[in-house]
């Protein structure tokens, strides 16, 4: 037994033994501390798979804008959280336990009956690869294979701000998301909103334009965007936009209007709907990723922002 096999063993038992933890725990701010630094160890699971995009991915979502969404859940239900616990039976508790137990086995049962080797059409990407000019098989997955997939996930994106944005009252509608945030200006949250963001968005264009060749991509830049947009708005240097602005909202459609265009394209001076000419293809795909980038990062931060709640003045 090697060096990276007894690490392996150790991080899973970790993982696992935090999982437990935070299901078990009474107070929701200590789980949802552990769902952050669970969400951070799966990443680094993810790495050890050689998945550094989905690891890119968990680490941004479930590890940052994640726990940013839980934290805030946790500080608004912290003064219910005493009736809460008290009304949590046991039968309730040993109930929500057998059921977990049973998804798990369940989910274990099904990888075991998988065959081996498992089928693939991964031959068939690398055979294929080269048409887009890109080298990330993952970027060739997403923009080229199953693009569809890809363009209708940032529809979903667009139509979860809408509802979160249907949730505001009547008085509010066209105003700004969230509360307006207030800090020391010269404490730490403001130091650091002030430091970060110029690092964190030349992080976020480079994981965009590096995912072309090796992982990375629109979707990781994009929330490491929403993060610094976010950073800034929490210490009070920066306020929501008025849901009503036009920019906003033209950003918003950004992604997936210029997705839907190009694969219009495609079905009118191509074979089918998203068939990228094969000496633009490449092109066309970093402009897509471009427009994703800026609607990602302005519909996470915006979810997060919650629904609008004061005037735009």
């Amino acid at each position: 037994m090697n060096i990276a096999t007894v690490f392996e063993i150790v991080l899973a038992s970790v993982v696992l033994g935090l999982a437990i933890w935070t299901i078990a725990v009474a107070e929701t701010y200590s789980a949802t501390v552990g769902f952050v630094a669970y969400s951070l160890l799966v990443a680094l699971i993810w790495v050890r798979l050689d998945a550094v995009d989905v690891a890119l991915t968990e680490a941004a979502i479930g590890g940052g804008l994640g726990g940013v969404v839980l934290l805030g859940a946790a500080a608004r239900l912290r003064d219910a959280e005493a009736l809460t616990v008290e009304q949590a039976s046991p039968i309730v508790r040993m109930s929500a336990a057998i059921l977990s137990a049973s998804i798990t086995a369940a989910l274990a049962f099904a990888i075991l009956l998988l065959p081996d080797p498992a089928p693939t059409l991964a031959p068939t990407v690398v055979a294929n690869a080269g048409a887009t000019g890109m080298t990330n098989p993952v970027t060739n997955v997403l923009m080229a294979f199953r693009g569809m997939d890809t363009m209708l996930e940032k529809v979903v994106l667009l139509l979860a701000i809408v509802g979160v944005w249907s949730l505001a009252s009547d008085r509010a509608w066209g105003g700004r998301p969230g509360p307006r945030h207030q800090a020391d200006p010269n404490g730490v949250l403001a130091f650091l909103a002030r430091l970060l963001p110029p690092a964190g968005i030349v992080v976020g264009v480079y994981i965009l334009w590096t995912g072309a060749d090796h992982p990375g991509g629109a979707f990781q830049g994009g929330a490491v965007l929403a993060s610094m947009w976010l950073l800034v708005i929490m210490a009070g240097l920066a306020d929501t936009p008025p849901v009503s602005s036009r920019w906003l909202r033209l950003i918003l459609v950004a992604g997936p209007g210029l997705f839907l265009a190009i694969g219009l394209g495609g079905l009118w001076l191509g074979p089918a709907f998203l068939s990228y000419p094969a000496a633009f293809a490449k092109p066309l795909i970093l402009g897509i990723e471009v427009a994703m980038i800026l609607t990602i990062a302005a519909t996470l931060g915006l979810l997060l922002a919650g629904a609008p709640e004061r005037s735009s003045q």
